[in-house]
């Protein structure tokens, strides 16, 4: 076995899944009992292997191939998800998860959009330098606006802060209620640069997809809002059903710039799709 890419005989090492035995377009949740959730929603589902933190199931929607693999929490594990994932044929991820939201407007339940993150995380520096952006793929963000829009979902599109640390690092206290100056402002310096929420692993991924060449969205169910002091465990369901919505929706689209030869998904296309437009 080379150490370069360990493998545990034909699969890779930490996924479990071998070259070709996963979709080109796959769900990431962080806990791995919420992939049986995501798949509830599928036409099929069949799990192919569970390791550690990694789960990874495959099925059908419309009769078009998805798969959801788990990642565990931060955005160490979900590097390791997103780079053996691509290497067996994934070029597509959707971060599916739950974050606190620290503007106020926003309430327990509804779902947050990110467009960018703020690198607040350590892994995405092995990648690239902390001048390059973190963003989404305007192709998965439009998805999933659409998608949100489609299942009359709420939802906001903005910054999102990602973090290494669910303490200290999104303005909590420590133990014994340590802190010290940077905690104690981050949480009202983010608020007035109008950033949405935090979050553990959407700039890592949105880091490795870009360098990569590959596309990658994340939409999150707002379980705290961090300002009113508010904690909730809602909206779960609402995020899985959003991300399906937008691989179907992807799906169509890249079929729509296959058959017309087109690199990048512009609005016009639907307009082929459906003259009356």
């Amino acid at each position: 076995m080379r150490a370069e890419e360990p493998r545990a005989g034909e699969a890779f090492y930490h996924v479990r899944v071998k070259p070709g035995e996963v979709s080109r377009y796959v769900l990431l949740p962080g806990d791995p009992e919420r992939v049986p959730l995501i798949a509830e929603l599928w036409d099929e589902a069949w799990e192919v292997s569970h390791h550690r933190e990694f789960r990874l199931w495959n099925g059908r929607v419309g009769g078009r191939p998805i798969s959801a693999c788990s990642t565990g929490i931060g955005s160490a594990s979900a590097s390791i998800a997103v780079e053996e994932l691509a290497r067996a044929g994934a070029d597509t991820f959707i971060r599916v998860g739950s974050t606190g939201a620290i503007q106020p407007h926003i309430r327990l339940g509804d779902l947050v959009i990110s467009s960018a993150a703020i690198r607040f995380e350590g892994t995405s520096v092995d990648y690239a330098p902390p001048e390059y952006p973190a963003a989404a793929s305007y192709e998965v963000l439009l998805a999933l606006i659409e998608a949100a829009e489609s299942l009359n979902i709420t939802y906001h599109v903005g910054v999102t802060a990602t973090t290494d640390s669910f303490y200290l690092g999104q303005g909590r206290k420590g133990f014994r209620g340590y802190s010290w100056s940077r905690p104690e402002n981050i949480l009202e310096d983010l608020r007035k640069m109008g950033v949405l929420n935090f979050d553990m692993e959407t700039s890592a991924i949105y880091i490795i997809a870009s360098v990569y060449g590959l596309r990658a969205g994340s939409v999150c169910a707002v379980f705290a809002n961090r300002i009113r002091d508010e904690f909730g465990v809602t909206g779960e369901k609402d995020a899985a059903r959003v991300a399906v919505e937008a691989v179907k929706i992807l799906q169509e689209w890249d079929e729509l710039k296959a058959k017309y030869g087109k690199r990048f998904f512009h609005p016009s296309l639907l307009g082929r799709l459906n003259p009356k437009i």
